[in-house]
């Protein structure tokens, strides 16, 4: 019974295109968790205590560049051609991570992890955008999108466990060449995956197709809320990624691999929560779960002084948190999915890729110049109440109940319009903003 319910769960892999481009993820994510574990220990060795305010810069640096690059990249590339873009990508990320070994100041760190950025901010919308039309059934996209969720949970276990047993016989700059090999194996499994010819949306002024991903959020409730909802998620994971190395190696006084294991606990948490959830959401609504992750993620920052006392307590806290935030994050791409037709969706994915990286923007520095001026337990509380304001703005935002059929008119058009061939008044069917639809009915 257990192993059916794993092939059931592995069926989008029979998808040949699929199973590569999912293989590509695991390679980049597992040479970029390396990296994530690097650059804490680096930051560590220049800074000491203080290494959460490097951390936090460089996080920021990273927020700035997806927020920035994201949609413009998205508009440059609508009629690129997919592949060559990607493999071009993983290529420069691939050459950004050979050259980290070798530097030895603070500026240089920031300005390889800019470039590195930039080319991430390219590609992960685009990457992203791709699986709807991989995958055309929805159940097979759901249970992708938890494999995704899952992939990432794996890596922020298998990546940390890697790295401490590499760490007992490399130096920790050796890492980072584990980066490029995920970047170049990811190039290598995109060039041979065969990409679905899609059509081609109509040809939009680059402003527009600029704008036309915002827009979508700005005219449709539900993507709305999911910009609230990326506040809650942002919290929760910034006190985790920034401030693991200082609770462990300053606080606690415990080695480097004590930090990856630290790392690793929340990974496993995230990987549980992604196990269930395509069963789940077939019953429950995607707002239920995700506003369920995000109560767990207030709940579990608000214990955090009390819970992190001890090294044990602080592998609970992390797996709870890390469960909670994958609950937040698995369904948003069910959500996007249903908010826009496929010629529209590298526009919608690079705008949710900017908006959520806004929030994290705002958590990273709290999570890192609170923690470094103050103490974590400051940072704790602090992003606890962040946290909260983006969960209770999302129940706010986003409908509590959506009809799958909204009833509209159309005075806009004439009577003969091909949109109204069937009806002469009111009509209803699925509704998604686009140029017939251009606001969301009251």
């Amino acid at each position: 019974m257990q192993f059916a319910k794993i092939d059931h769960m592995l069926s989008p892999l029979r998808n040949a295109t699929y199973a590569r481009l999912f293989s590509a993820q695991i390679a980049a994510l597992l040479g970029t968790g390396l990296a994530t574990v690097a650059l804490g220990l680096l930051a560590h060795e220049l800074a000491g205590a203080s290494a959460g305010e490097i951390l936090g810069a460089i996080f920021a640096i990273k927020m700035i560049a997806y927020v920035a690059v994201a949609p413009v990249a998205s508009a440059l590339a609508a009629h690129a051609p997919r592949k060559t873009l990607l493999i071009a990508l993983d290529l420069v990320r691939a050459a950004v991570a050979v050259s980290l070994p070798f530097v030895s100041e603070t500026w240089q760190i920031y300005s390889l992890m800019t470039v590195l950025y930039v080319a991430s901010a390219a590609f992960t919308p685009a990457f992203q955008a791709m699986i709807p039309d991989v995958l055309i059934d929805e159940r097979e996209y759901t249970k992708a999108l938890s494999l995704s969720r899952l992939a990432a949970d794996l890596e922020s276990v298998a990546s940390p466990v890697l790295a401490a047993l590499l760490l007992s016989v490399l130096n920790f700059h050796q890492l980072f060449g584990g980066t490029a090999v995920g970047f170049i194996l990811s190039a290598a499994l995109v060039l041979f995956a065969a990409l679905p010819i899609t059509r081609k949306a109509a040809p939009k002024p680059f402003l527009r197709r600029l704008t036309s991903g915002v827009n979508l959020f700005l005219h449709t409730p539900r993507l709305r809320g999911l910009v609230a909802l990326s506040l809650a998620s942002a919290a929760g994971g910034a006190m985790v990624f920034v401030n693991t190395v200082v609770i462990v190696q300053s606080n606690f006084a415990m080695s480097q691999q004590a930090t990856a294991w630290a790392l690793a606990a929340f990974g496993l948490g995230s990987m549980a929560a992604a196990l269930t959830l395509p069963p789940l959401l077939d019953r429950i609504p995607d707002r239920t779960v995700v506003l369920s992750g995000a109560i767990g993620l207030v709940i579990g920052l608000a214990l955090g002084p009390a819970a992190a006392t001890s090294y044990p307590s602080l592998l609970a806290l992390w797996a709870i948190l890390g469960c909670s935030y994958s609950l937040t994050l698995t369904p948003v791409g069910r959500v996007l999915r249903r908010s826009a037709h496929a010629e529209d969706r590298p526009a919608l994915f690079a705008a949710q890729f900017a908006l959520s990286h806004a929030c994290w923007l705002i958590a990273y520095p709290v999570a890192g110049f609170v923690s470094a001026s103050a103490n974590t337990s400051a940072a704790f509380w602090s992003l606890a109440g962040l946290c909260a304001l983006g969960a209770i703005a999302t129940a706010v935002i986003w409908p509590a109940s959506e009809d799958a059929s909204i009833e509209h008119m159309h005075d806009d058009l004439p009577a003969d319009h091909p949109h109204l061939a069937t009806t002469t008044g009111a009509h209803a069917h699925e509704y998604i903003i686009d140029d017939l639809h251009r606001r969301w009915p009251p």
